[in-house]
């Protein structure tokens, strides 16, 4: 790192627990984030900001009007762009030193693969079960770790698989195949700050896995922001899996 990069991130290099070698650590990471909507948005802006050196975007849609109240990421005048383009001219704009990638598609599974076997941490910031059953099997087949994130109304649920462990529960474990009924934000609504709230938690669930300090695995945080109030479920491995059980 010059002195530039060392100024920029010297706030995190104080701390002992990531010091020089913990930056040079992000800075060589590659980091895939699936979904630039209310939880990809300080997903991305919080790990450009923190020095992830390779960023991979992914999402299919264009901004609309109705996304800007709680798509931080997004802008007025980003508002028929694709969420790729307008969030990696933001992410840019924080950090210019970040090398970002963007993919506007929807991936084939084997597309999929493809992206995930080449990124270090996988963020699922998507909106929908089929989506997110295909990440976990791409993540663990491939043994990547997963940080999961979900909201809605005032509700938010986030955790983290590491499928580095062979003990590691997965999605599936915690939803069956049709997963549960599928509320959208656009059916029931959001409160805008619940996003930024698990999408932060996301972020940081993302920095400490590339540290290798401790995470969520093995932990479901559940947020109920109506009344403040957090709930934590254990997680265990489900033997009837048909992704990760025996």
């Amino acid at each position: 790192m010059n002195d530039e990069l060392l100024l920029r991130y010297s706030r995190q290099i104080l701390m002992p627990e990531i010091d020089v070698s913990g930056q040079e650590r992000l800075l060589a990471a590659r980091v895939l984030v699936i979904g630039m909507g209310g939880l990809g948005a300080p997903v991305t802006l919080y790990l450009a900001a923190a020095g992830i050196g390779h960023l991979t975007l992914a999402d299919f849609d264009s901004v609309d009007l109705t996304n800007l109240q709680r798509q931080v990421i997004h802008t007025t005048a980003s508002i028929g762009q694709p969420k790729v383009e307008s969030a990696r001219q933001a992410a840019l704009a924080l950090n210019p030193h970040v090398q970002i990638q963007v993919i506007r598609k929807k991936l084939e599974y084997s597309e999929l693969l493809g992206t995930v076997s080449a990124h270090d941490v996988i963020v699922d910031c998507s909106d929908n079960f089929p989506t997110r059953f295909e990440l976990n099997l791409a993540c663990q087949t491939l043994g990547k770790p997963l940080v999961s994130g979900a909201v809605i109304r005032f509700e938010g649920q986030v955790t983290t698989f590491d499928f580095r462990d062979p003990a590691s529960s997965c999605y599936r474990c915690l939803y069956g195949e049709q997963g549960e009924t599928e509320d959208t934000c656009s059916t029931t609504g959001i409160l805008a700050p619940v996003a930024g709230i698990i999408g932060s938690m996301q972020a940081t669930e993302t920095l400490k896995l590339l540290l290798d300090l401790p995470t969520l695995s093995g932990r479901l945080l559940l947020l109920d922001a109506k009344y403040m109030q957090w709930r934590e479920m254990r997680l265990r491995k489900d033997t009837a899996c048909p992704v990760c059980g025996k």
